[in-house]
């Protein structure tokens, strides 16, 4: 392995500089694409196996899957721009379906419209859906008697929420859809950071309902962007990180895998960055590793930023992937209406969600006789259903699947997919953290932080926070290459 000595990554005046990148997830690959954009010289160093993170490309019974994130948000800009920057732009596509239902008081019922995060605004399609009984409906109605509630700089969203609308709202629509974002609880995840069209929402009207309703109306007045609000990949969101390492190495980006970095020091030129034998020179350097190795590398730089990340909390998952013939399951997993079913807590299921891919995405549906077809366990504080062998967390999902939609049948092949420590939780004052480590951060140039622990867990978002630390750098790579100031106006000579 080669080792760059102290002083070698020396540049020419005014060359944009050299880069390490430590973190080869979607935040950091992104992190490295915008660099090269703007001539920065990269190098990638990811601790694993393999690049992309939770964003995991893999094959079963011959199909493609996604064996990690299998959409994302496509009302935000930043994932189907870099698609689009990495040649995969043709390649996005919508849901075939997006009929997602709820499995809850004994049967599957449909996800009712006209709320936000699981809010309601409008109390019709919540009453026709079943999802609550008449004594929740008549909670939500009863806020009307309750005076204003002061939430603060921060407030959980299940606190606040069943606070004015009864718990029954929390347990039986917030709770899975928002669960189904952080494997969190409701009851301790920040409005503020999570849902912050509602904490606004919230801020401004004496009535959460009547909040509820007024986003509701804006959306409908506002000219809404083409395209679905969802997307995939033909092939699988896992395409994604590998086109964009793929397109760096094109820029001559060095990526490698199998290298934890050890230490990152402060030097007199720039930075150094130790991963096994080697030492690297850098004018720059962006973490964008989960909060522990952060905290890690931080600590003898950074000691309160190191601390503050010390405090993030993750919870863990497993996806339990499975291929079928298509003629062995019931019409109700391969009719072709629905794109799944979450599951809330409050039921006692083992699996929290199921997502029927064959159904959902065109490309998943390509074998006309295998029928692809996922299911999700494991969340904040309620994990022992992963100390589960994995043909145990197969069979539990047959069992669920069992209820839920009537399916006898074993799969042809199945994998799990295990996400340990995978999903950074967002408590009441996540925001206020990021801010503090991000101050923190700051005081030393060139150095940034980026992905999922900070502006959200969703693959536009660790974009988003890409772009920012990238920016960050080069904006710090800009200054330190830029002319002096000089001391007197040049047109004037005063």
């Amino acid at each position: 392995m080669r080792t760059d000595r102290p002083g070698s990554s020396s540049r020419p005046a005014g060359s944009p500089g050299h880069a390490v990148v430590i973190g080869g997830g979607i935040a950091g690959l992104a992190a490295a694409h915008r660099l090269l954009g703007e001539g920065v010289r990269v190098t990638l160093l990811e601790a694993g196996p393999r690049l992309g993170g939770k964003l995991y490309a893999g094959e079963l019974a011959g199909a493609p899957v996604d064996l990690g994130a299998e959409s994302m948000l496509a009302r935000r800009p930043e994932a189907v721009a870099l698609a689009e920057a990495v040649g995969l732009g043709a390649s996005v596509q919508a849901p075939a379906t997006a009929t997602a239902h709820l499995w809850t008081r004994g049967a599957l019922r449909p996800m009712p419209r006209g709320h936000v995060m699981g809010v309601p605004g409008d109390l019709g399609p919540l009453a026709a859906s079943g999802v609550l009984s008449a004594e929740g409906l008549a909670r939500i109605e009863a806020e009307r008697t309750l005076a204003p509630t002061e939430i603060g700089e921060d407030v959980a969203v299940g606190e606040y929420v069943a606070a004015r609308l009864g718990r029954e709202v929390v347990d039986r629509l917030v709770e899975p859809l928002l669960g189904g974002v952080y494997a969190g609880d409701a009851y301790r995840i920040s409005m503020r950071a999570a849902v912050p069209q509602l904490f606004e929402a919230a801020r401004t009207h004496a009535l959460l309902g009547d909040g509820v309703r007024e986003l509701q109306r804006r959306a409908e007045a506002a000219p809404q962007p083409p395209g679905p609000v969802f997307a995939g990949i033909d092939g699988g969101v896992g395409r994604l990180p590998l086109a964009v390492a793929e397109a760096c190495r094109a820029a001559g980006a060095r990526l490698v895998t199998g290298a934890p970095v050890r230490e990152v020091l402060r030097t007199a030129d720039g930075w150094r960055v130790v991963a096994g034998a080697e030492a690297i020179e850098a004018d720059a350097v962006i973490l964008a590793t989960p909060a522990g190795a952060a905290a890690r590398l931080l600590d003898g730089l950074v000691p309160t930023a190191a601390a503050e990340l010390r405090g993030v909390e993750y919870a863990s998952m497993a996806l339990i992937t499975m291929a079928f013939r298509r003629r062995d399951l019931p019409a109700a997993v391969s009719g072709g209406g629905a794109s799944g079913f979450l599951v809330p807590p409050v039921d006692g299921r083992t699996i929290k969600a199921s997502t029927f891919s064959s159904n959902k995405w065109a490309w998943a549906a390509a074998d006309p006789e295998l029928f692809l077809l996922r299911t999700s366990v494991g969340r904040y504080a309620d994990e022992s259903i992963l100390l589960r062998e994995d043909g145990e967390l197969v069979d539990v999902s047959l069992a669920d699947l069992g209820e839920a939609v009537g399916l006898a049948a074993r799969p042809v092949a199945s994998t799990v997919t295990r996400w340990d420590g995978g999903l950074p939780q967002y408590p009441v004052g996540h925001l206020d953290r990021v801010a503090r480590i991000r101050g923190a951060v700051a005081a030393l140039p060139g150095l940034a932080v980026c992905g999922a622990v900070y502006d959200g867990v969703g693959i536009p978002a660790c974009i988003a926070s890409a772009g920012r630390a990238a920016d960050t750098v080069i904006a710090a790579l800009g200054a330190r290459t830029a002319p002096l100031a000089p001391t007197t106006d040049q047109r004037t000579g005063q």
